[in-house]
């Protein structure tokens, strides 16, 4: 590998590199660390020199954007890039365990600047990705996940303006706007170029990887990103309002026959079949058990906890109080621990 420069923290190195090993080609996820033992960040030349940064694996478990810079870098091998790229591969050693995060370690997708988490080298090194996009004059950013419910095809921006829903729009008619959670990468490349994070549905359905492999190639192939205004009936645009966690101190499960019913709260087990869909006032989503006092939290882009607003318990069953319309609700128990239960939307187109 060509190495260009060296970061080291105490704990943590970020590498640059300008020629990437053969092996990248066709390794799993799970074996990325072997080549890329931390963050690396790769620069490769193409015909446009403004570089298009992409950002891969900042949740180990999320592997579609490493096959879609795969096939993207086969593609390319002989007859060279429209336009640079710059690639980040995040959060290798998560993802050679197949997991979002390792436990006691930071969420990469959480410690870019802006962030109110506490203090981690992490977000030097984010930091540092920064400073040296800006200073290549990124062209456009992209930052590629999956999500382990049921979700379409949707892309979020982090400003309601035009050339950030241009670029959104490209992926998708459903478009989310957000400002929480802090400390995301597309929001602090927002302070640079536009910015999106695609959202590509599970990792382990078919066609997701075309899906993002053909957004990302088409960026590739722009000369600019347009400026004008989108049209309403060609896009879904929604802005979350609220995050839902489940407390720390909640045990959580899913409703079955086979489960325990002392369980602290018990949701719906198809839960995420809910996911976009307006969900009307006074549905059930689980139940809490008869000794708990347990509710799910939502909290809004203040900070402000804001749960009443949302749900109430009527016989132990958690009801919505208002018209709402979730998107990532998940039924990983590990994810909604580790990140939240769902996000909280209302339409704006």
């Amino acid at each position: 590998m060509g190495l260009l420069k060296r970061f080291t923290m105490n704990h943590i190195t970020l590498n640059q590199i300008d020629i990437y090993p053969k092996e990248l080609l066709s390794v799993s996820a799970n074996d990325l660390y072997r080549i890329f033992p931390g963050p690396t960040l790769m620069h490769l030349e193409g015909k446009h020199k403004e570089p298009l940064f992409i950002s891969i694996l900042q949740h180990g478990n999320e592997i579609t954007g490493l096959k879609v810079i795969q096939n993207l870098l086969k593609k390319y091998k002989s007859g060279g890039l429209p336009r640079s790229i710059s690639i980040f591969f995040g959060n290798t050693q998560a993802a050679r365990y197949g997991k979002r995060v390792l436990k006691n370690k930071p969420d990469y997708n959480r410690v870019w600047p802006g962030t109110t988490e506490p203090y981690s080298e992490e977000m030097t090194v984010m930091q540092t990705i920064v400073d040296e996009m800006k200073n290549r004059k990124v062209f456009a950013s992209i930052d590629i996940h999956n999500n382990t419910g049921m979700n379409p095809y949707y892309a979020c921006i982090n400003k309601l303006d035009n050339h950030f829903l241009q670029l959104a729009s490209i992926f998708g008619h459903t478009v989310v706007y957000f400002l929480i959670p802090k400390g995301v990468q597309s929001s602090a490349f927002s302070l640079l170029c536009p910015a999106v994070t695609v959202e590509c549905g599970r990792p382990d359905l078919v066609g997701n990887v075309d899906q993002a492999f053909n957004y990302v190639d088409t960026i590739l192939h722009l000369d600019r990103i347009k400026h004008d205004p989108i049209q309403p009936q060609n896009i879904n645009l929604f802005h979350t309002v609220a995050r839902v966690t489940i407390p720390h101190n909640a045990t959580i499960s899913f409703i079955d026959k086979d489960k325990d019913k002392d369980t602290g709260i018990l949701l719906k087990k198809d839960l995420d079949r809910m996911n976009f869909t307006e969900i009307p006032i006074g549905t059930c989503l689980g139940m809490r058990s008869p000794e708990s006092h347990v509710n799910l939290m939502a909290i809004d882009e203040n900070e402000q906890d804001v749960s009443d607003k949302y749900f109430y318990i009527e016989d132990t069953k958690i009801k919505t109080r208002k018209i709402i319309m979730p998107a990532m609700l998940t039924l990983n128990e590990e994810v909604i621990k580790q990140d939240c239960l769902c996000y909280l939307m209302e339409r704006i187109i």
